[in-house]
């Protein structure tokens, strides 16, 4: 039986939803129930018209000490295929908060080991409390971090990696900011209130298009080759938005010195 209370999906008035791991006991480790609950939580917000950002939170003093020890040992004694389904399940969870299209900001307390590094890395936001620590642990227990590879490597570089999967040693907030993974190291007592308010507020200023296509155009030319291929995309993207409702409505209200359509303050 599902237990909806290990994963909590809550909506504002603002239209800011919060997607809340909920299992502090355990220091809000996952398995495969965890892993179903936030996909299907992620599916409703991508179809939703009124969420704008979403924060991706945990209770209690961790944010995730990864898998869930018991998941583990129960995968142990699975068939190949059965594994490779699961790990399938992990890939479409990482995939779906990655390209998500709304804003995501991760709050991370605590620990974030193994595959919560990974749900940090898929955030387009990422805040830390100064007593954060990051570690990607895999290795000490013969496995890889193979699903959030893709995404880790993005977030803090081929050089970083190669040391940090191979160690699995831990390293702080601030390490993990200048790697690039975390955006903003601050108190613990600012992680849920200040900071993430200031971030939302400002996401709730721009055009919720606008933002998916600049999240899409980022993924579009990232670590692409400047070719004509590439600058001919780029201006059709940008051709395409100047006529669409929302960029029509910004152009206006920027003219006309009011404030556009989807600003509800």
């Amino acid at each position: 039986m599902t237990d909806t209370t290990r994963v909590l999906l809550e909506v504002d008035d603002q239209g800011i939803a919060q997607l809340t791991l909920n299992r502090p006991e355990v220091h809000n480790a996952f398995d495969d129930d965890v892993i179903n609950q936030l996909i299907s939580c992620l599916k409703e917000v991508s179809d939703s018209t009124t969420v704008r950002a979403l924060i991706l939170r945990s209770n209690g003093k961790n944010f995730s000490a990864g898998a869930d020890l018991a998941w583990m040992k129960r995968m142990a004694q699975n068939s190949h295929q059965e594994n490779l389904e699961d790990a399938g399940r992990l890939a479409e969870l990482m995939e779906r908060l990655n390209s998500l299209n709304k804003p995501t900001i991760g709050l991370v307390q605590g620990a974030a080991y193994g595959g919560a590094v990974g749900l940090a890395a898929c955030c387009d936001i990422v805040i830390a409390s100064a007593e954060a620590q990051f570690c990607l642990s895999e290795v000490k227990i013969g496995l890889i971090p193979a699903v959030i590879s893709p995404y880790v490597v993005r977030a803090i570089g081929e050089r970083q990696s190669r040391r940090y999967f191979l160690t699995a040693e831990p390293f702080s907030a601030e390490q993990a900011c200048d790697f690039g993974l975390v955006h903003e190291v601050v108190a613990t007592s600012e992680l849920l209130s200040d900071a993430a308010a200031r971030f939302t507020k400002q996401l709730r200023k721009n055009s919720p298009q606008g933002m998916h296509a600049a999240k899409e155009l980022i993924f579009a030319v990232s670590s692409k080759v400047i070719d004509p291929a590439v600058i001919d995309d780029t201006a059709q993207r940008i051709a395409d938005i100047r006529v669409s409702a929302e960029g029509q409505e910004g152009l206006s209200a920027f003219l006309e010195k009011r404030k556009p359509n989807w600003i509800q303050e």
